[in-house]
C-alpha cells in the first residue's frame, strides 16, 4: 500500500467520527420525538431510498422488525408498481434522500399523503420537496464524503444509519419491548444462543 493510500484511510475514520457528531448536533428533537410518536402508534412502517440511502433504508425496516413493529423496505421502483399498497391510512412511511429531491421518491411521497399515510423525510435540504411535503423532517448534515473527490455516499449512509439507530433505541423505550421479546424471534447465531441461554 502506498502511503497515500494509508493517509487517506486513515482520514476517513476522522471523516466519519464528525459525521457522528454532526449527526447529533444538528439534530431537531423536537421532530425526533414526533417521529417516535409516529413510529410507536403506526399499524406499519415503510421505508424507501435510493442508493446507499435505500440500504439504510433496508437497515431501518429491519430493526423495526427486531423489535417487532411490522416493517417493510419498499423500492422506488416497485412502489410506483402496486408496493404501495402495503400504506395504509395511520401507517408510516419514511423516506431517507441526502438532497430532498430525488425524483424516485417523490410519487412515493405524494401516495401516501393521499392514502393518509404520515411521512417521515430525512435529509439535508429542508427547502427540498421531500422536506416541505412530509409530516416530520429529521435533519442531517454532512460534511465530507470519505474520497477525496466527495462524492461516494459513506459519511452520509453512516449519518443516516446513526438516525435511525437513534429512533430504535428511542422506540425500545416508548414502546416497552424487551429482550424477551427478542428472544423468540432470534433464536439464531451466537445473539440468538446468548439471549435463549438456559431456557
Amino acid at each position: 500500500m502506498n502511503q497515500e493510500a494509508l493517509k487517506r484511510g486513515k482520514e476517513a475514520f476522522a471523516i466519519e467520527k464528525k459525521a457522528v457528531q454532526d449527526a447529533l448536533d444538528y439534530m431537531d428533537f423536537e421532530a425526533f420525538e414526533k417521529a417516535v410518536d409516529l413510529l410507536a402508534k403506526a399499524p406499519r412502517i415503510g421505508t424507501s431510498g435510493c442508493g446507499h440511502s435505500g440500504i439504510a433504508c433496508m437497515h431501518m425496516a429491519h430493526l423495526m422488525c427486531c423489535m417487532e413493529r411490522p416493517a417493510r423496505f419498499i423500492s422506488p421502483a416497485e412502489a410506483v408498481h402496486g408496493a404501495l399498497g402495503f400504506m395504509q391510512k395511520g401507517d408510516v412511511m419514511v423516506l431517507a434522500s441526502r438532497g430532498g429531491k430525488t425524483k424516485e421518491l417523490l410519487p412515493i411521497l405524494d401516495i401516501c399523503k393521499k392514502k393518509g399515510a404520515a411521512v417521515i423525510s430525512i435529509t439535508e435540504k429542508m427547502d427540498s420537496p421531500l422536506a416541505q411535503g412530509a409530516d416530520v423532517v429529521l435533519p442531517m448534515h454532512v460534511e465530507l464524503e470519505t474520497d477525496k473527490y466527495n462524492s461516494q455516499g459513506t459519511s452520509s449512509f453512516l449519518a443516516v444509519n446513526v438516525i435511525f439507530d437513534a429512533l430504535q433505541a428511542a422506540l425500545i423505550e416508548e414502546t416497552g419491548y424487551v429482550n424477551e421479546q427478542f428472544a423468540l424471534i432470534h433464536p439464531g447465531g451466537a445473539v440468538g444462543e446468548r439471549l435463549n441461554q438456559g431456557k
